[in-house]
């Protein structure tokens, strides 16, 4: 998988929030995107992903040179951020079942299975409104780390993890996304990011 951005920009109000960013991302290039709050990483982000259009220029996704249609954009990249809600009356077990019927998950494990290398096995009857904010964002990295889609998106990935959970979270990269054409948001945590030998700063881009 390929994503090139071309002159992406974007601005709320009069104000620039990113503006003539370009780069070209591939799987063997995994790459941060560094910024402080209010610098404008997860808009980018959003804006790479599909979430939200640019306000100039575009993004392209191709496979094998071949360019995928925007509309089908969405089956190629899972997406894991503090800010995506999880359906809170579902169970542990449930939202891992739910998701499944959506985007399989790597080498069509089960529902179990994913729920076991999640860790949360203690959960798994547990509804996600008791959930505390580390356990919910253990399954959202558990969700899309391990969805099949060769692109994987992570926005403050060890947002409300403890030190087990972050040691957890570089584990699940090795292990299972190590083929995946990764993009970390992070405002410069250098743990949640370490995979990455390229990165962005997206002050440049204002």
């Amino acid at each position: 998988m390929e994503i090139f951005a071309q002159e992406v920009g974007k601005k709320f109000g009069s104000e620039w929030i990113i503006k003539n960013f370009n780069h070209h991302f591939i799987a063997e290039k995994p790459c941060a995107i560094l910024g402080g709050n209010g610098s404008g990483k997860s808009t980018l982000l959003k804006i790479i992903a599909g979430f939200m259009q640019p306000g100039k220029g575009n993004v392209i996704y191709k496979q094998k040179a071949q360019e995928i249609e925007p509309s089908a954009v969405y089956q190629q990249i899972s997406y894991a951020a503090p800010y995506l809600e999880l359906v809170e009356e579902f169970t542990c077990i449930e939202s891992i079942a739910f998701q499944q019927k959506f985007k399989p998950y790597i080498n069509n494990i089960s529902a179990n299975e994913v729920l076991e290398i999640s860790g949360l096995q203690h959960a798994r009857e547990k509804a996600l409104k008791v959930f505390s904010s580390g356990m919910k964002q253990r399954l959202k990295l558990t969700l899309a780390i391990m969805a099949d889609c060769p692109i994987l998106m992570l926005d403050e990935p060890c947002s409300n993890l403890d030190t087990k959970a972050i040691d957890w979270y570089h584990m699940m990269l090795d292990k299972f996304a190590k083929d995946k054409l990764i993009i970390i948001c992070s405002n410069h945590l250098q743990y949640e990011y370490q995979i990455c030998n390229e990165q962005i700063n997206t002050e440049v881009f204002k």
